[in-house]
């Protein structure tokens, strides 16, 4: 039995701009719309800041926020705790920080949660008062198929990926450790390494990749992943392609943005022995609009082994998914609100109107408002 699952329902309160979102249930394909400064991105940052905590780095992505202060709703004057329950079926993880003199957090409470079939809701307390989260530890000493083997397992193989770097000192464009290839990293950084892991383990996933890449590129041919051992043993791989009809090995600057951010999402969106839950934010940056329509169908399939949630502001991508895909992100009084709506109340609109037309009018909502 897999100890990896999906987040069935989510309950944040005073994390950023989302002051109260409770059970709010999330399916297997999530995609967030709404305008700019909506609060799409405090909810990616939301899975950022747990990945983060049950790894015991708490106090560090604080620090990089800025401090405490930064991270409760409208600051520590307004909102004394962040809270939060995460529900995976019939087991669960609860938390509440509190803000603390030096800019940090502490532990108010940590605790497990589980409602089996035969004793009923059962809650088991980690403690309180710590810095840093206590369920990796307990999962550590806890039996295998446990709440905590089932919470930790879950949380800690979420990933939030983000392309958006392809400048020249990008990871994905340089050399890197041809052994950092057991998974790909957020920001595709090891993209060479994991690739080339994946031609020679997991060999029909890797033409499928190249394939599919071919569709958004016409003139992509390959990938060139050649090792180089350096004097001191260690070998290396840069991310190296050749185009149709040559066999000259091309360099990764010589790829538009927008084609090295396809090849990433490709990856990612392929890859085998995926995440239990995957989380981009707009995709759909420097694509061609082809390439959009590809992403659309790449994550629809890819929702049937893995939890989807992403953001995006295009319209294109948005008509490539049904109402009940939608999540509608806007502010209210202040604070960010989420929606979701049931497809049958607009079947008279779509009948002449595709769902991102429906957004582009503001039937949905999710648009910028006075």
């Amino acid at each position: 039995m897999s100890t990896k699952n999906s987040i069935h329902k989510l309950t944040i309160r005073g994390f950023k701009s989302i002051k109260h979102l409770d059970e709010f249930y999330l399916d297997q394909l999530n995609i967030l719309i709404g305008a700019n400064g909506a609060g799409k991105s405090n909810f990616v940052s939301y899975f950022r800041m747990l990945n983060e905590m049950v790894e015991s780095r708490l106090q560090s992505w604080t620090r990089n926020q800025g401090s405490a202060d930064r991270i409760v709703s409208f600051g520590i004057k307004e909102t004394d705790k962040v809270e939060s329950f995460v529900e995976f079926g019939l087991n669960g993880y609860k938390f509440a920080l509190e803000p603390t003199v030096d800019g940090g957090f502490s532990f108010y409470e940590e605790k497990l949660f589980f409602d089996g079939p035969y004793y009923g809701k059962k809650w088991i307390p980690l403690g309180s008062g710590h810095t840093e989260a206590k369920l990796k530890e307990t999962f550590k000493t806890a039996k295998p198929g446990g709440v905590a083997d089932y919470c930790y397992n879950s949380i800690a193989n979420w990933k939030v990926f983000h392309f958006h770097d392809t400048s020249d000192t990008a990871g994905v464009k340089r050399l890197g450790s041809l052994h950092d290839n057991e998974y790909l990293r957020p920001d595709a950084s090891n993209l060479a390494a994991f690739l080339y892991r994946l031609s020679g383990e997991y060999e029909d996933v890797y033409k499928q990749i190249q394939k599919t890449i071919c569709l958004a590129i016409p003139f992509f041919d390959d990938f060139v992943l050649k090792p180089q051992k350096l004097p001191s043993e260690e070998e290396q791989i840069r991310l190296l392609w050749r185009q149709k009809d040559s066999d000259y090995s091309l360099w990764p600057s010589q790829l538009s943005d927008g084609s090295i951010r396809f090849i990433c999402l490709v990856t990612a969106l392929l890859q085998p022995n995926p995440p239990s839950t995957i989380i981009i934010d707009e995709p759909e940056l420097g694509l061609h609009p082809y390439a959009i329509t590809l992403l659309g169908s790449l994550l629809r399939s890819a929702s049937n082994r893995m939890q989807v949630i992403i953001s995006t502001q295009s319209v294109p991508l948005v008509n490539e998914f049904s109402i009940a895909d939608l999540i509608i992100v806007e502010r209210e009084q202040g604070g960010t609100v989420f929606k979701r709506f049931d497809e049958e109340d607009f079947k008279t609109w779509l009948e002449d109107y595709s769902v991102g037309e429906l957004w582009e009018k503001n039937i949905l909502g999710g648009r910028p408002t006075k």
